[in-house]
Formats: structure tokens, C-alpha cells, sequence
């Protein structure tokens, strides 16, 4: 508004300044203005009467306006009235309905709470019906015992709270307990009576009483007294069963044994002279080797493992070893004590030491029976194979059980070794005893095997066979004892042959017969497998330059003189060998054909094992072509002309080369 004031007066005053450039006169510029705006107020006036009619109308109109909006504004402040009101009555009414959606709730929740415990308090006439004359084992009578069973811990609940609503009821739910307990006790002590019949299979009324295992458990949570008078019932019924059945099946198998056993006279190191214990005559053992050979002794831990038990009375015609008898047993309790333990943990609901307890209960004279009868056997017992498979035998059931999750055993498998390794070491020990004791002067003067060997390699080929799958540190030990004991016992026989070479010819073929066995029935790379094959190699060797001694004597000495002069750098001397050299040429290219021929008959004749004796000739033969490349290379131009050639030599080697 400055600007256009501004700009007004800017005008002004131009006009002014034009005014004042004409000349003209101010007053009468006035006098003319004022004219004018009369004129104009004149026409305006006159305008305005003109349009008074329409003014007044505007007027009117205006006035009649202004009413309705009054009466507009009034009807809208009464609406804004009437909404305030709907407003806070929708207020109040979400109020009376959260309210009453709470009440609804809670009413509802404590009608469910009442109905159910109405529900669980009211006794049906049908359950009443039911309880006291249906048959136990009815499908019906179950459910309604399950329901009663309920019925009755609510009202051990409200009793514990002081409710005077379970009142009501108590008298009625006692007398169906008291019914419901009779019917049960006697059900279950029929089926408990049932294994006392001869004959009996006792696994179908354990099967019943599983079948409705229920029926325990409600006598337990309501009387306890009766669950035990139940339990002791069982168990005495039980352990009268397993202990009649043991001891009869134990005699039984008693009369399948081997009508000779193993005796004191059967060690290792004792005169082979003379009927044997179990193998002499004719005992039952007659078709085995040796007391110390397993043959198929060892398929009670493989494929007779969990075969069926031996039945006595259809098994008269045969006998058995111990360890198959022993077998039969074991597996025979193993499969009933698994069986057992299962049902009493799963029947009479216990668990840990409980069922440990319980189960010692029912099977405890029969283990104690079984352990009697193993050390009536075991403290005459000289067979140490039978003990040692009996330990392994121990071992693989107990893992059986383990695997059954049956642990109720484990103080019984102990308690079996505690009887069984005590004998066994000492037994062991027995016969490594024996060996020491033996005097080499009282065997014939014989180089093939002893039968003191043949018993060590079949024994220790048992021994290491059976403990693959479990070693253990004290057999390990023993065995490396007896080993050592054996390998002084070859040697001092071995010193009662006055040649250095039938010495050897002794000690090769009792090694090779081990190393045979172990190889055979053991792993390639066992310790004593290795041990013995060492020993072969070192003797062997020293075998085959005893044998080309007397054939290639003066040749190997000639070698061995020369080498050590070259390597002192005697030259002269060497050059001095050659009349020896020739000398030694002419006499091998006269008898070398005549010396394999020898070295055959030689070797074939000392040795009964035809492969032991290939396998000496081949490398006696390799020992010679080596001593005569290395005389070769000794000899002068003079003296190598006259030595046979060596490929006339390689075809008659090959001629002695076996198919072995």
C-alpha cells in the first residue's frame, strides 16, 4: 500500500509539474475540479433512485438469509446435541458389553471347570454296573477302571484340600476300589498261578499280564500292600521256576559231556607216549587232533553264538565239548534273565536299583546255581582251550545283554570271570611249566617237527584266533611266555644233534610248522606270526651256506678272502690267487651238475614239507649263481675262460625250479 501511495503522489505531482508548465491557474483548476465531482455525485445519486427498488429487495433478501442460517445454525447445534448424547451412550455401551463379554467368559470358563468336576465327581450307574460284574479282562471294565482310577486321585486331592464335596462320593468310590482290587488281585494271582502248572509255557500268562499291566498300576497307586503281596507272589513263583528249570536243564546237559576230559597228564610239555586223556581210545574226543587244538571247537563264538540251545533229551546220541554245554546254558539264561527283566521293569514299574533288586530276587539262586556248578567244573579242569572260549564266551553275552539294554547281569558275568580266570592262568601257566620242565635227552634224535611244537603252534594258533575281537593284556602276556619258553625248548633240542646242520634242518622244520599253523588259522601279521617267521629266515639262510659248504666251499672261502683283499687293496696278493682260482675252476666245472643233484636229494630228504624244501633248494640255488657271479668277477681272463658258462648253469637250475 506504501508503493501505491507512493506511486499516487508520484502521479500528482506530474500532473502538478504540467499544470504549472501550461501556466494554467491553480484556483480555477480547483473550481473545474470541483465542478466535476459534483457532476459525478449527481449521476450516482440519481443511479442510486434508480435502483432503490432493487436495493431494498437485496435487502430484504439479505434479512430472510440471516433468518434461515439462524434457524440452520439452530437445527445444527441440536443435532451436535443429539450426536454428543449417541456418543456417550455408544461409550456406555461398549462398557456394558466388555462387561458382559467378561462375565460371559468367566461363567463359561467356570461352567467347563464345573462340569467337569461334576463330571469327574458323578459316579455313573453304568460304571457302578460294570465294575461289579464284568469280567476283568472286558474292554468295557478296563475303561471304566481307567475312569475309576481318575475318580479316585481327584478325591485324594480334595481330601488333601479339606473339600467337602468329595463326601459326597467317597463312600461310593471306596466300595467300587474294594471290589474293583479284589477282582483285579484275583485275576492277576490266577495268571501268577498259572506258571506253577508242569509243562507250562510261562511266557503266555507274562504276555496276559502285560496285555493289562494297568491293573498293577491301580492296585499300586490305591493299595500297596496288595501290589506287594502281588509282587512277592511272583516272585517266589518265579524263582522257584527258573531255579527247578536250571538245575534239571544243568543236569541234563552234564550227561552230554565228553565221557573223558582233560587231565593233568594232558600238558603241553608231557611224554606223547601212551593214551591222551580225552583224545585216547575211544573217548568221544576221538575224531580231534590234540587237547590243543581248537578245530571247530571255536564255532560257539561265531556261527553257535545265539544258535538254538541244545536239547538233552533229543541230543543222547552225542557229546559235546564243555564249551558247547557251557554255551547252551548261558545263552539259555541270557535269553530268559533278558526276557524277565524287560517284563518286571515294564509290569511292575521299576527302574535302576529297583529292578536290579526285583530281578535278583526272582533270578538270584538260579546264578548262583550256574556259578556253583562252573566251579565244580572248572576246579578239575586242565583244558585251557575250553576255559578261554568259556571267558570269550562270557564276554560276547554280556555284550548281548548291553545290547537288549539289559545291565541286571553284568555282577553275574564277573562273578564268572572271577571263577573262570583264575584256573585258566593257572592252568596256562601249568603248561608253560611243563615245557620247562621237559629233558631233550629223553625224545628220539628225530629233525622233523616235535609234537611239542605241534601243540604250541595249534595252541597258540587258538589263543590268538579267539582273541582278535578282544584282546586282552594278560593272555598277551602269557603267550609271549610260552612262546619264549617254546623257542628254548627247540633249542635245547636242537643241541642234542652233534652237526651243526641237523641242527638247523631241526629248527627249520619246527618253525616252519608253526609259522604254518599261524599263517593258516591266524592274521598274517600277528606278533608271533612275525616272531617265528624272523627266526625261519635267519635259519634258513644259515641252512643254505651250511649246505653249499660242502659243495662251494673252497669257491665261497676264495670269494670272502679276495673281497676282503680288494677291499685292503692287496693287489699283489690277488694276482698270486690265480693258481688257486684254477684249481678251484677245474674242480666245480667237473662236479657242479653232480652238486645240484646232491643239493635236491639233500634238501628233499631233510625237510617233509615239500614247500619248505622247494622254498630252501630255490634259495640255496640263488645263494650259488650269487657266490658265482662274485668268483666270476675275481677270476683272471685265463681262469674264466675255463669256468662253465653261467647260462649253461641257469638252465639247469631251472630245471630244479618247483611248482610248489
Amino acid at each position: 500500500m506504501a508503493e501505491a501511495v507512493l506511486i499516487g503522489e508520484q502521479i500528482e505531482d506530474d500532473e502538478v509539474q504540467e499544470i504549472l508548465k501550461t501556466g494554467t491557474d491553480l484556483r480555477q483548476y480547483a473550481a473545474q475540479i470541483e465542478k466535476e465531482f459534483k457532476e459525478v455525485e449527481n449521476r450516482s445519486i440519481d443511479d442510486y433512485i434508480k435502483e432503490s427498488q432493487n436495493i431494498a429487495n437485496l435487502h430484504n433478501q439479505i434479512g430472510n438469509t440471516s433468518n434461515i442460517l439462524e434457524r440452520m445454525e439452530s437445527m445444527l447445534m441440536d443435532i451436535q446435541d443429539a450426536l454428543n448424547n449417541i456418543s456417550t451412550e455408544i461409550t456406555s455401551l461398549q462398557k456394558k458389553s466388555v462387561s458382559m463379554s467378561v462375565q460371559l467368559t468367566n461363567r463359561q470358563s467356570i461352567r467347563a471347570q464345573i462340569s467337569q468336576f461334576i463330571e469327574d465327581m458323578a459316579v455313573p450307574e453304568e460304571m457302578v454296573s460294570c465294575i461289579m460284574d464284568s469280567p476283568v479282562t472286558e474292554k468295557e471294565f478296563v475303561t471304566h477302571l481307567n475312569e475309576l482310577n481318575h475318580k479316585l486321585n481327584l478325591m485324594k486331592e480334595l481330601n488333601f484340600k479339606e473339600s467337602k464335596s468329595s463326601q459326597d462320593v467317597s463312600d461310593v468310590l471306596q466300595k467300587l476300589k474294594i471290589k474293583a482290587m479284589s477282582k483285579l488281585r484275583l485275576y492277576l494271582m490266577e495268571q501268577i498261578y498259572k506258571f506253577r502248572k508242569p509243562m507250562a509255557n510261562y511266557q503266555i500268562p507274562q504276555n496276559a499280564m502285560l496285555k493289562y499291566k494297568f491293573f498293577f498300576e491301580f492296585i499300586l497307586s490305591n493299595e500297596r500292600t496288595v501290589a506287594q503281596e502281588i509282587c512277592n507272589e511272583y516272585v517266589d513263583t518265579m524263582s522257584k521256576i527258573y531255579y527247578s528249570y536250571f538245575k534239571s536243564y544243568s543236569t541234563r546237559l552234564g550227561s552230554l559231556k565228553f565221557e573223558e576230559a582233560v587231565s593233568k597228564d594232558d600238558l603241553m610239555g608231557l611224554d606223547d607216549a601212551g593214551p591222551k586223556g580225552i583224545f585216547s581210545k575211544t573217548s568221544s574226543l576221538k575224531n580231534k587232533s590234540t587237547v590243543f587244538s581248537i578245530g571247530d571247537r571255536g564255532e560257539v563264538l561265531n556261527q553257535q553264538l545265539e544258535a538254538p540251545i541244545i536239547v538233552p533229551h533229543a541230543q543222547q546220541k552225542f557229546r559235546y565239548a564243555y564249551e558247547a554245554l557251557f554255551r547252551s546254558e548261558q545263552y539259555a539264561l541270557v535269553d530268559n534273565a533278558c526276557r524277565e527283566y524287560l517284563f518286571v521293569t515294564d509290569f511292575f514299574i521299576v527302574r535302576g536299583a529297583q529292578a536290579q533288586e526285583l530281578f535278583n530276587q526272582i533270578m538270584g539262586k538260579t546264578t548262583a546255581l550256574l556259578i556253583k556248578n562252573l566251579e565244580t567244573y572248572v576246579q578239575d579242569c586242565y583244558d585251557t582251550i575250553a576255559l578261554f572260549l568259556c571267558i570269550q564266551l562270557c564276554f560276547r553275552y554280556q555284550l548281548m545283554c548291553h545290547k537288549r539294554c539289559v545291565p541286571a547281569l553284568d555282577k553275574y558275568w564277573d562273578n564268572l570271570h572271577a571263577v573262570i580266570w583264575p584256573r585258566f592262568e593257572q592252568v596256562f601257566r601249568m603248561n608253560i611249566q611243563s615245557i620247562q620242565d621237559c629233558d631233550p635227552t629223553k625224545f628220539p634224535k628225530e629233525t622233523g617237527p616235535h609234537y611239542i611244537t605241534r601243540r604250541y603252534a595249534e595252541f597258540s594258533a587258538a589263543i590268538v584266533g579267539i582273541t582278535e575281537n578282544f584282546p586282552n593284556e594278560l593272555v598277551s602276556h602269557m603267550l609271549l611266555e610260552l612262546q619264549e619258553e617254546v623257542k628254548c625248548f627247540m633249542l635245547r633240542m636242537a643241541a642234542i644233534f652233534t652237526t651243526r646242520k641237523e641242527q638247523l634242518i631241526y629248527l627249520i622244520n619246527n618253525y616252519d610248522l608253526v609259522l604254518g599253523v599261524l599263517m593258516e588259522r591266524t592274521r598274517d601279521n600277528s606278533k608271533e606270526a612275525e616272531a617265528f617267521r624272523e627266526l625261519l629266515s635267519t635259519r634258513s639262510a644259515e641252512y643254505v651256506e651250511e649246505i653249499l659248504a660242502p659243495h662251494l666251499g673252497g669257491i665261497i672261502q676264495f670269494v670272502k678272502d679276495c673281497e676282503q683283499m680288494r677291499d685292503k687293496e692287496q693287489t699283489e696278493e690277488l694276482k698270486r690267487q690265480e693258481r688257486r682260482s684254477l684249481q678251484l675252476v677245474a674242480n666245480f666245472s667237473a662236479n657242479w651238475k653232480k652238486s645240484l643233484e646232491e643239493l635236491n636229494r639233500e634238501v628233499f630228504l631233510s625237510f617233509p614239507s615239500l614247500l619248505t624244501g622247494s622254498q630252501l633248494l630255490q634259495l640255496a640255488l640263488a645263494q650259488l649263481v650269487q657266490y658265482y657271479h662274485k668268483f666270476y668277477k675275481l677270476l683272471t681272463p685265463n681262469a674264466r675262460a675255463q669256468l662253465v658258462n653261467i647260462h649253461v648253469i641257469m638252465i639247469e637250475v631251472k630245471k630244479y625250479k618247483s611248482n610248489f
